[in-house]
């Protein structure tokens, strides 16, 4: 924290991700609030969460489609992970065989397809006050054939004009 807080890209802290290695939750978020008192704490993405909250973000995450499991009035309550359609592009994967996403489709016309089906689940969500909405994944990782592009960066996996007008569909729903 030392090191990065002083960069203005940085506006929250996470200590702890999805509950791994997730212990004194309180102590921990209000130990990042003394070294960073400028700073937004996420408790917890998509972790443990503690009753009554601490910190000032609650995330959750939701697979394959977006919905939030849960929501606390006090905090700004986000989806911090959703989606993980996957397409494996062949020449283009860490490894040929074996490649893992939560929904596998065959081609770009169904995953952009699938990827606007989605952003239309969003709009209900944002209008309940769900402040935020993480894609999972920007790019394919090792296995894991979910992102937008390939591994390599040389592929798009969906038609970017499409996931620009679904997403701002999204934004103007708010």
């Amino acid at each position: 924290m030392n090191q990065h807080r002083k960069f203005p890209c940085v506006v929250a802290w996470v200590p702890f991700n999805e509950a791994w290695g997730q212990f004194d939750t309180k102590g921990i978020v209000d130990m990042t609030k003394t070294l960073d008192p400028g700073k937004l704490v996420n408790m917890a993405s998509g972790g443990n969460w503690i009753s009554g909250g601490v910190g000032d973000i609650l995330d959750s995450h939701h697979y394959p489609e977006p919905a939030m499991r849960i929501w606390d009035p006090e905090m700004v309550n986000v989806l911090g992970e959703f989606g993980g359609i996957g397409l494996p592009v062949e020449g283009h994967t860490w490894v040929d065989q074996r490649n893992w996403g939560y929904v596998k489709l065959s081609n770009t016309e169904e995953t952009t397809a699938k990827y606007e089906e989605f952003a239309k689940l969003l709009i209900p969500i944002v209008k309940e006050g769900c402040a935020a909405a993480v894609y999972t994944q920007t790019t394919d990782v090792e296995r894991e054939v979910n992102g937008l592009m390939t591994y390599d960066r040389k592929v798009d996996k969906l038609i970017p004009a499409r996931v620009a007008a679904a997403n701002r569909e999204v934004i103007e729903s708010m």
